[in-house]
């Protein structure tokens, strides 16, 4: 979830000219030289987008958007429905509520097919589509292809290995899997009333990345609680720039995307020539998310190619005593619950309406703001990718139903 209600809009270019004041090339932006010492012109230009989101009720434009490389345009062909065990009357059902639900895309894969493929309004094959939080499974994999490459060692490395700022101090107890997993123990995420408060900071200041390193506060001992934020899911960014000494946009696109055969995108930068966010804020088509989770329903396999860690898609599956239903990145499917939220177990915060529990035991999703879902179900070779943003008001929002209603008539 996005802070200042989550909301994402595109435009907003009026703000571009007071950030390209703040250019700074990549290898500065996760020096340790602090936040403070940001030009003067950053602290205007955060000003000018704080006042601009709260004037639009709480809409971010990405203003300064960076291509992410990915494979050539290469996009599934959708197989004869007529040879698919899913029935026509079960695919029926599912794009008529993704139509009524403000869907951009409906997608299924099954067995290696694209069995069913729907696309609504403006929405096109190749459109960049707006991730929101599906963007932090994204985070993960970006970590397990590190892993794989070697230049992460494990999960439960310190993130003072590449933070090194965090040395000698709290913050060194978190590892990357405290940071997967949100369990930093950083300040749990909330509305930002202010410009002075440390979600919007965090968020939308030109030098966001020092903020973390430097301001973000530490509100528990890392891996005690379950915390969500942007701001936990944003450090993957600067682990992996450090970790690989490439920004992590070109990480996702060389390593990541080209190697699964994904198209890629745009990214969102701080600032001018600045620093990408990972928990949020990449644009890619639906085919390109929909390839990320078939790539976990094949345990991080593409082809006779070991993308992963050969256990790397197991230890995103596993709860934490804190948020049964969070992984590292994915949410799980089990156990059930009618309605679950973002936030931590015992938040006040919406939840999300689950009608029933699901059909298929080893289910486990993608979930983002706007119910931006990719259900993956590899006991039955399937993933169902839904793309788009909030049902109207007059419609709630029903989690459970579309691998529900696909799985009773499989």
């Amino acid at each position: 979830m996005d802070p200042m209600r989550r909301s994402i809009g595109i435009g907003f270019s009026a703000l571009t000219a007071l950030l390209l004041t703040a250019c700074q090339h990549i290898g500065q932006t996760t020096a340790s030289t602090s936040w403070q010492d940001r030009p003067a012109s950053a602290e205007s230009a955060y000003l000018e987008r704080f006042a601009a989101v709260a004037k639009a009720g709480g809409y971010l434009s990405y203003d300064i958007l960076k291509p992410v490389q990915g494979a050539d345009a290469r996009f599934m062909t959708k197989s004869d429905q007529d040879s698919s065990p899913i029935s026509k009357s079960a695919i029926e059902k599912v794009m008529n509520y993704a139509g009524a639900t403000n869907s951009s895309a409906l997608l299924i894969w099954h067995d290696g097919e694209l069995v069913a493929e729907r696309y609504f309004g403006d929405t096109k094959v190749d459109s960049a589509l707006v991730s929101k939080s599906l963007a932090k499974p994204l985070s993960a994999i970006a970590i397990g292809r590190a892993i794989k490459m070697g230049d992460i060692a494990s999960l439960d490395q310190s993130a003072s290995d590449f933070i090194t700022e965090w040395r000698g101090t709290p913050k060194a107890k978190m590892t990357i899997r405290h940071v997967l997993a949100m369990q930093t123990g950083f300040l749990e995420q909330a509305f930002a009333p202010g410009p002075d408060n440390h979600w919007a900071r965090a968020y939308m200041d030109p030098y966001h990345e020092r903020y973390l390193i430097h301001e973000y506060p530490l509100t528990d001992e890392p891996g005690s609680t379950y915390s969500y934020s942007n701001a936990a899911a944003d450090l993957i960014a600067i682990i992996i720039a450090r970790a690989t000494e490439q920004s992590y946009d070109e990480f996702i696109g060389k390593q990541v995307l080209a190697p699964i055969g994904a198209v890629g995108g745009t990214i969102w930068l701080n600032r001018a020539n600045g620093f990408p966010h990972s928990g949020c804020c990449i644009n890619l088509p639906a085919q390109s998310w929909l390839k990320l989770a078939i790539l976990l329903s094949e345990n991080g396999r593409v082809g006779a190619e070991q993308i992963l860690p050969q256990n790397f898609v197991a230890e995103m599956r596993k709860p934490s005593v804190h948020n049964l239903y969070y992984g590292l990145g994915v949410w799980l499917g089990q156990p059930y619950a009618e309605r679950r939220g973002f936030m931590g177990p015992k938040s006040s915060a919406p939840k999300v309406l689950h009608s029933a529990p699901y059909l298929a035991d080893d289910l486990f999703l993608f979930d983002g703001n706007g119910n931006q879902v990719a259900y993956i179900i590899p006991s039955e070779k399937m993933v169902i990718l839904r793309l788009g943003s909030s049902p109207p008001k007059s419609v709630v929002w029903d989690n459970s139903f579309l691998p529900n209603t696909i799985l009773s008539e499989f």
